[in-house]
């Protein structure tokens, strides 16, 4: 068999070199993705052979995603060939950057690639979780089985990311619109004021003057603080994609008041669907952990699965590594504990995300429910504050009038 230099990037990111024998292109490349390698180069005998990196020119969303994956696989289950389902599915995709994927996937399964070596052109469409699937599915003649696995589990995920966003955009857009008017007040009204109680020559009060030198900071110092603003969410944006500050991040956020348990349970749903979903598809589990980490969604979930891994690569079953992260709820040990001895892990792990998945929803409706009175009791504090503190020097002129 003829040797290969290769080139390409780890999962870290770390440039890998080497040489390989393997029957052809296509062989070594799918060994160096299953080694989680990325191969950009790759020379055969002194001839080059450059493996380009697919331009998607455009965003393919879940939801494209999950449509695509259960069309494709109600199609596969009818019997039609591979390179016709792809070809139908990609003349009728409405989002033009996908459709051009599907026909680089359909290019490739053309010239005599596996669909998963295809898919795998595209690491920003279909992830490793994806393409292992599929190459499971084809592995074992049962790709319409998997697919449909697949479209099921993308769609939790959707529901499961929506449900976080619900629980998100409420307060936010409220904070957001509340700061714009109290600035707005403290821009354009209190001068007004300001200018009144000047001409007056009256002593006024201590939260009114308060209230007066907030309007001079906003008048004068407005600009810069909204590029300080700027600049240190780009800081902080910067240090999470660090390794020491992704993980201190999400460390602090799991701590968090309200949002901390609510993250918690997102982290046991995402972490038991997507295992459980890889294991009953027949990814094996060692393969079937390390993606479950990468697509974890947070650092300490990630070092914690990562570390269970390890431990079941070293002879030990999952249970004792699971509860010793202390970072898994103790009912979801004891369940997946015996899910393992009763031959079971992959339906223990399903239930134990449709539980979380359950408890996710019921949570965020606990948090708007607590957040929504506190967002009002924040509003009427703050912006009625501001406009007594304007009053405050009338009434006080109107007592001693009064008075007088």
């Amino acid at each position: 068999m003829p040797q290969f230099e290769f080139r390409g990037t780890s999962r870290t990111g770390q440039q890998v070199t080497g040489v390989r024998v393997a029957a052809n292109r296509d062989v070594l490349d799918a060994l160096l993705r299953r080694e989680l390698i990325t191969p950009t180069r790759i020379v055969e005998k002194g001839r080059e052979i450059a493996i380009p990196k697919p331009k998607v020119g455009g965003k393919v969303s879940s939801k494209d995603l999950a449509i695509f994956t259960r069309q494709f696989s109600v199609m596969i289950d009818a019997g039609l060939p591979l390179v016709q389902c792809l070809e139908i599915l990609s003349s009728q995709q409405e989002n033009k950057a996908f459709g051009r994927v599907l026909v680089g996937v359909r290019t490739s399964v053309e010239s005599g690639s596996t669909l998963a070596n295809a898919l795998h052109q595209y690491p920003k469409v279909f992830d490793d979780l994806y393409t292992n699937m599929v190459e499971a599915g084809e592995t074992g003649g049962i790709l319409d089985t998997i697919l449909q696995r697949l479209s099921t589990y993308i769609e939790k995920a959707v529901k499961l990311r929506r449900a976080v966003q619900s629980a998100m955009i409420y307060p936010i857009s409220v904070l957001v619109i509340a700061a714009g008017v109290i600035t707005l007040l403290l821009w354009k009204v209190v001068p007004i004021f300001a200018t009144l109680f000047a001409g007056m020559g009256i002593q006024l009060p201590l939260p009114t003057r308060i209230v007066i030198g907030l309007s001079h900071f906003v008048a004068t110092f407005a600009l810069p603080t909204i590029v300080l603003v700027i600049l240190l969410g780009f800081a902080v944006k910067w240090y999470y994609g660090t390794p020491d500050g992704r993980m201190m991040i999400d460390t602090l956020m799991l701590k968090v008041i309200l949002i901390g348990p609510l993250l918690r349970k997102i982290a046991v749903a995402r972490f038991t669907r997507t295992l459980g979903t890889l294991i009953t598809s027949g990814v094996p589990m060692l393969e079937a952990m390390d993606i479950t980490a990468r697509t974890a969604g947070n650092a300490v979930v990630e070092k914690a699965i990562t570390s269970v891994r390890k431990a079941i690569e070293g002879g030990r079953t999952i249970v004792d590594p699971l509860r010793e992260t202390g970072v898994f709820p103790n009912m979801v040990v004891q369940m997946i504990g015996v899910g393992e001895q009763t031959g079971a892990l992959d339906a223990m792990l399903q239930k134990v995300a449709d539980f979380y998945e359950d408890e996710v929803d019921a949570a965020v409706g606990d948090l708007l429910a607590v957040m929504e009175p506190l967002i009002i009791l924040f509003l009427g504090v703050v912006v009625g504050g501001v406009v007594i503190s304007m009053y405050m020097p009338m009434f006080a002129m109107i007592g001693q009038l009064a008075k007088g």
